[in-house]
């Protein structure tokens, strides 16, 4: 009985993860003859599953939608991840859904295994948020990031190697002191024994973090918290570029063409001047190149060589 119940699960479990399964793929993987699959399919519709088949060459079988939400299979790392989902849904990062979150993430970790709950736990005592909105943009590994959080957690010195916005490689030896997660993305807060002092690190850079198994004493952060270290850090990166050109074409034509994002000063008949901020110069030279009109840079510098750059790459498709 009990392989009979563990292979329905691992059954429930692939019809989960792909839209269509063939009969015969499905039954090689549970190392079963189709008669004997067809049967673990009727115990799992008996349990109130939509479980859809189709007969033929191609036949096979798939997970329907039903009139009522099964019980769900999930693997370790899907359900770290819909904790940690779920405690930021509770800390009000989606309006109207703080209460029921609540809810759920007290049964998803009643029922966890202890190692489950060890994981949770640490990357929710250890991690900040920072108060900025948005929806992340980046990939983070779980095991990297429950790693650093056990390290933060434990005051334990840790080793990981680091890629740079710039794409250099470094081996760091940090004292990790807090997770913040911006919204948009998560950062370790921690005093770098390799540079001795306070760095943030973007956590999608970090790979292989290994705890050295040397503790230490918290060191007192140059900062309120974790949260304003990195905001800090982050709005002293964001200087804006103050961008000017003078575009050949009437200032009427460049007012209605990229007008609302920028002031345009007619200097002739055929002639204008266009003035605009920006933390990014992706912009700016998307709307030169919207005008459809010959222009030149006044400055900064750095827009001029992004042209060229972006020219000769036209060029070459």
């Amino acid at each position: 009985m009990a392989n009979t119940s563990n292979r329905t699960l691992r059954l429930l479990s692939l019809l989960q993860t792909r839209r269509y399964w063939l009969g015969g793929e499905l039954a090689e993987r549970l190392g079963v003859s189709v008669r004997t699959l067809r049967r673990d399919v009727d115990r799992l519709r008996e349990l109130g599953y939509p479980v859809e088949s189709q007969r033929g060459v191609d036949g096979g079988y798939q997970l329907a939608a039903g009139a009522a939400l099964p019980p769900l299979v999930i693997d370790d790392e899907e359900a770290v991840a819909l904790a940690v989902g779920l405690q930021a849904a509770a800390q009000g990062a989606v309006e109207g859904i703080a209460e029921s979150s609540v809810r759920v993430l007290a049964k998803v970790v009643q029922v966890m295994p202890a190692r489950l709950r060890h994981r949770v736990e640490a990357l929710r005592t250890m991690t900040v948020p920072s108060g900025w909105n948005g929806s992340p943009r980046a990939g983070i590994d779980p095991d990297v990031l429950t790693a650093v959080a056990l390290a933060c957690r434990d005051q334990e010195q840790i080793r990981f190697s680091y890629t740079a916005a710039g794409g250099r490689e470094s081996d760091r030896l940090t004292e990790p002191h807090r997770l913040v997660c911006t919204g948009y993305r998560w950062y370790l807060v921690a005093y770098d024994l390799t540079r001795h002092d306070w760095r943030s690190f973007r956590v999608d850079r970090m790979t292989g973090p290994e705890k050295t198994g040397t503790r230490f004493r918290p060191r007192d952060l140059p900062a309120a918290d974790a949260a304003a270290f990195v905001n800090e850090g982050l709005e002293n990166q964001f200087v804006p570029y103050e961008v000017e050109a003078l575009i050949e074409a009437p200032a009427d034509v460049v007012r209605e063409r990229i007008g609302r994002w920028c002031t345009v000063e007619a200097i002739g008949e055929a002639r204008c001047r266009m003035v605009m901020t920006s933390n990014t110069l992706d912009w700016p030279t998307m709307a030169l190149g919207v005008v459809g009109a010959d222009f030149e840079i006044v400055q900064p510098p750095e827009l001029a060589e992004q042209v060229r750059e972006w020219g000769s790459r036209f060029r070459r498709a």
